[in-house]
């Protein structure tokens, strides 16, 4: 068993990077060496809270600490920046979603990662949600047979520190994700609508419908709706799942459906109710599962992550997803 500790700094901890920081603290072959916000008070804090170091500058703390990883949880378009500059000093990163504000910027991080032999693991806290690894796992069986359809649902009102994306980078991307590695291609097909309700700048609601050949999916993303919803469903020829990503609920509905000719000898599908089954599930932190992984990867240990490629892959169809929409208004 490898008792080696990862020595780990978090860059950013205004809400997801103070819990990066929590977690991060928690973790016995974990050394939670320091922390970095520009925000002087909100660091000081936070570092003092975990018995670490603070710095203002990351530049001055990549000089100074002997670090083996860092979270990155700053707002979007510095990752890039920082991203590079961590990466270029052979520190393994964890980067928040997205992994840029761009495809171009993405792939340099993931050349970068490369050149320098880094793991460059990218945020997608939600495949992480042990509903979500319970569904992949009953899935990948074969259990719901043919997967013919996936509807997302992501709403809730705008959170206060999301200032430089838009609804699609920020929600949307989630699903993108889940369902991407759900089936294991990308779409054939792309559509979307919405627009600018209550913000003028940014895009705050979204419906997009995603074809993968014969199968379609739909996601709703928006920043208006008063109350937090975190839904995913799943129909297949045998079946039909529902999961609540904050609950960590999995309800499946199992077909007993009868195949039949009448009296006249004419084919016919007979239905009765299906069998209701809650599946059972241990709960657990996403964040603490998700950062369990990367500090696995780090002390080269087998694990799970979300590759760079793979933040490309949900970064490239937002993209293509908000190019859609414009052109549809």
């Amino acid at each position: 068993m490898d008792t080696k500790i990862v020595k780990v700094g978090v860059i950013g901890v205004g809400n997801i990077g103070y819990h990066h920081a929590r977690v991060y603290s928690s973790m016995n072959d974990v050394n939670l060496v320091c922390v970095c916000d520009q925000d002087e008070k909100k660091g000081k804090e936070v570092a003092f809270k975990f018995k670490c170091k603070y710095y203002k500058n990351y530049l001055k703390m990549l000089e100074y600490e002997d670090l083996d990883a860092v979270s990155i949880a700053v707002p979007t378009s510095l990752h890039y920046e920082i991203g590079l500059d961590v990466l270029k000093a052979k520190i393994h990163v964890l980067m928040e979603k997205p992994l840029a504000s761009s495809t171009e910027e993405a792939l340099e991080l993931i050349k970068i990662a490369k050149e320098n032999n880094t793991i460059l693991a990218v945020g997608h806290i939600e495949r992480f949600n042990p509903a979500v690894q319970e569904l992949k796992q009953y899935l990948s069986n074969g259990n719901l047979g043919e997967i013919t359809s996936i509807v997302a649902k992501r709403v809730g009102v705008l959170p206060p520190q999301i200032k430089d994306t838009n609804v699609i980078i920020d929600l949307a991307i989630h699903d993108i994700d889940i369902i991407c590695d759900l089936l294991g291609k990308l779409p054939t097909e792309i559509y979307a609508s919405g627009g600018c309700a209550l913000l003028s700048d940014r895009l705050d609601f979204a419906d997009i419908f995603l074809k993968f050949g014969d199968i379609g999916c739909f996601i709703q993303v928006n920043w208006l709706t008063p109350v937090k919803i975190r839904h995913l469903s799943v129909t297949g020829t045998k079946g039909y799942i529902e999961l609540n990503y904050i609950t960590q609920q999995v309800q499946l509905y199992q077909s007993d459906l009868r195949i039949d000719y009448n009296d006249f000898g004419d084919f016919i599908i007979s239905f009765a109710n299906p069998r209701i089954t809650t599946v059972p599930i241990i709960p657990r932190e996403p964040l603490q599962v998700e950062l369990e992984s990367f500090i696995k990867a780090v002390k080269g240990e087998s694990c799970e992550i979300v590759s760079g490629e793979e933040g490309l892959r949900a970064l490239k169809i937002a993209e293509l997803t908000i190019k859609q929409l414009k052109m549809n208004r």
